[in-house]
């Protein structure tokens, strides 16, 4: 066997093991009735791995698969919006967006990509689940609060991928 063909199967080896874990992240997502934010989130880290290791385009591949892989498998395919939608394209746009190299911009960007997720959220679940929208809480307050919440997410994304190239990428030997 040539090296090339070792790093292919290595690389087709972990990609689905993280793809698997993607999947079992994401189908207790849909059924767990606490701590789903946590583990879409969970469930978004898996494609950094793929992205550090492999590269941007195998990052791309990883989540047209766990997309379909989990609106396959998964029973609840509601439940699989918020990962299709943002959770598991979120690593892709923070490696595009953090390779800028200006702070200030690339928060901007990522509060943008994070808006146009939610004002499209908030669009859709008003055509169909408008009763979500009975809280009394001004959507302006809602959307602050949640920003607040993207930005603590996006500084744990970073938190995980820091871990993973410092110390588990030396445990896992990937």
């Amino acid at each position: 066997m040539s090296d090339k063909n070792t790093i292919s199967t290595k690389q087709l080896g972990i990609s689905g093991i993280l793809l698997a874990l993607t999947v079992l992240t994401l189908a207790a997502a849909t059924f767990v009735p606490t701590n789903r934010l946590s583990l879409y989130a969970l469930s978004s880290f898996y494609i950094s791995i793929i992205i550090m290791e492999y590269g941007i385009k195998s990052g791309w591949v990883f989540y047209l698969a766990s997309c379909l892989t989990a609106l396959i498998l998964v029973p609840g395919k509601l439940g699989l919006i918020p990962y299709v939608m943002f959770f598991g394209i979120y690593g892709i746009a923070k490696y595009y967006i953090e390779k800028l190299g200006k702070i200030t911009l690339e928060y901007i960007l990522k509060l943008l990509f994070f808006n146009l997720f939610a004002v499209t959220a908030v669009f859709f679940l008003k055509q169909f689940l408008p009763q979500v929208f009975e809280v009394g809480f001004p959507f302006w307050l809602v959307l602050l609060g949640l920003e607040v919440v993207f930005v603590i997410y996006d500084y744990v994304y970073s938190l995980f991928i820091q871990y993973y190239i410092n110390k588990l990428k030396r445990i896992l030997k990937i």
